[in-house]
């Protein structure tokens, strides 16, 4: 029996999301503190779900940085792959708080600074699942250690995992970032991507089959195409294309890390061995969970049972 269900590998971060809705970065006078980063996330998400999770990343020693593994440990989230950097600070960014896609401010500093050190193949072996995002590929030392230990996880039987959370503000060089995820795709993860990140990649609106041929043609076998209000679409090369329409929400009060919500209950779904339109159900509930709360998944509720239900 392994005894790590998920390995997220990637940012960490404070994400101060701003106080009044759907208002710009630069008319927004006041923002709230919360634990940020999307493998964060899906580490923090996955332990509400009773999944034992590892975070592999990095922040500062300092007052953030401290706020960052308290918050973790509070969760339930292995902290140890977790190094604090003395000359580099905690990674922060300013977001907008919204009903759509969020505008955001980054203030890279120690979030890629992660070194092969801080996961080693007997941890490695331990786990069912690897998961990362396109902004951990985006800077090294990071892209390097994630696209070896990768590599790694993949000849260790593990299942690999990608969010294409895709931004030209983290990321300029597009065909760069195509050829990281040219890589990474090559031990086929199961990915995730939105319609903004396609958006953002390609710099063009592409339909659904270019996207899906695009992917599946450099190695993932089960892609997962988010869609906002319109639902999600997963194509997968042995079972076919399912579509899902979105469940219905009142009130949208904070989209910021909804989609770190989806793809934790899609990989818990798998994990569990739930087939395709499964999968999808579970994800959506706990996204929808999530856009009608501000921050991060609240404390009140039992999640596992929601999501079951």
């Amino acid at each position: 029996m392994k005894s790590i269900d998920i390995i997220c590998i990637g940012e960490v971060l404070i994400d101060f999301i701003g106080h009044e809705v759907n208002t710009s970065i630069n008319r927004t006078k006041d923002y709230h503190r919360f634990l940020g980063g999307s493998p964060t996330n899906v580490a923090v998400n996955a332990s509400r779900l009773g999944l034992n999770s590892l975070l592999v990343a990095s922040c500062g020693d300092d007052g953030l940085g401290d706020y960052v593994i308290r918050k973790l440990k509070s969760n339930d989230v292995n902290t140890k792959q977790i190094r604090k950097s003395e000359t580099t600070p905690t990674s922060i960014i300013f977001v907008s708080k919204s009903t759509e896609t969020p505008d955001f401010i980054p203030y890279r500093q120690a979030d890629c600074e992660i070194y092969e050190s801080q996961l080693p193949d007997e941890i490695i072996a331990e786990a069912k699942i690897f998961h990362t995002t396109c902004f951990a590929l985006s800077k090294n030392p990071a892209r390097q250690t994630i696209l070896n230990r990768a590599k790694k996880a993949a000849a260790l039987g593990l299942k690999l995992s990608i969010d294409v959370n895709f931004s030209e503000r983290i990321w300029p060089d597009r065909e760069e970032a195509k050829m990281i995820l040219k890589e990474y795709l090559s031990n086929d993860p199961l990915v995730k991507l939105s319609e903004d990140d396609c958006y953002r990649l390609f710099a063009a609106v592409k339909s659904e089959e270019y996207i899906f041929e695009y992917f599946h043609s450099l190695g993932a076998s089960t892609i997962c195409l988010t869609k906002g209000k319109n639902g999600v679409i997963v194509s997968d090369v042995n079972q076919g294309v399912f579509f899902q329409k979105a469940i219905p929400i009142d009130e949208v009060k904070d989209t910021t890390g909804a989609g770190d919500a989806f793809w934790t209950g899609f990989l818990y779904a798998q994990l569990h061995q739930k087939n395709i339109e499964d999968t999808m159900k579970v994800a959506q509930k706990l996204a929808a969970i999530k856009l009608q709360n501000v921050g991060r998944l609240p404390d009140n509720i039992n999640i596992k049972e929601l999501i079951q239900e």
